[in-house]
């Protein structure tokens, strides 16, 4: 999610620094976020009572990715598929103006859409909100879900708006100066959480 939180999730692993290195260091590697995604479906399930009227919406790009291996685990306990898609929150952000040209992500919904669902918001990193509260207006012009909640993989704190999220991989202090990059498998070849220093490469 770009969050206006001083977290770069979008470079490749060849360019970010390896756990470890001068910088930065490893939160999460592999097996830390699969469990975290373990525990977040079953909280899912155990909140919804089974998740019979749930849907998954990811934020591009990285949330869409979690947003699939949450409906897989939950597939693995309940035996059953969960509806899942994407949302794309370009043309609702409150800084367009502030950087260069943001490319449109896909707006992927459901064939049953979201109406009386209740729709559970996947991102990698929540920081200011800015980009749930961009999501949230999104969803207002796609339908009219019974329940919002919030699954973020990180939570490293600095809220600028009043919203928090209902299911949270691990929770993160960070300084503002500071950066939150996330790989995943599917689209960095690994999956690891850094923190890094402002000032970090």
């Amino acid at each position: 999610m770009s969050d206006s939180r001083a977290s770069d999730s979008s470079a490749s692993p060849s360019s970010a620094s390896k756990p470890g290195a001068a910088g930065s260091r490893a939160v999460l590697e592999a097996p830390d976020i699969h469990r975290a995604l373990t525990r977040i479906a079953h909280e899912i399930l155990e909140r919804t009572k089974g998740a019979d009227d749930v849907v998954l919406l990811g934020i591009p790009t990285r949330g869409a990715t979690l947003a699939g291996r949450l409906a897989d685990r939950i597939e693995q306990f309940e035996g059953r598929k969960i509806p899942i898609g994407s949302i794309d929150i370009t043309m609702y952000r409150d800084d367009l103006r502030r950087g260069p040209v943001r490319p449109l992500g896909p707006t992927e919904l459901p064939p049953d859409g979201i109406d009386g669902r209740v729709v559970v918001l996947v991102d990698d990193v929540l920081y200011s909100g800015r980009t749930v509260r961009a999501a949230l207006d999104a969803l207002n012009d796609l339908g009219r879900p019974t329940a919002v909640q919030l699954a973020t993989l990180v939570d490293r704190g600095h809220r600028e708006l009043p919203i928090r999220a209902d299911y949270v991989g691990k929770n993160l202090p960070t300084a503002k100066s500071e950066k939150v990059k996330v790989y995943l498998q599917e689209i960095d070849g690994r999956d690891a959480v850094l923190l890094m220093k402002g000032d970090a490469k």
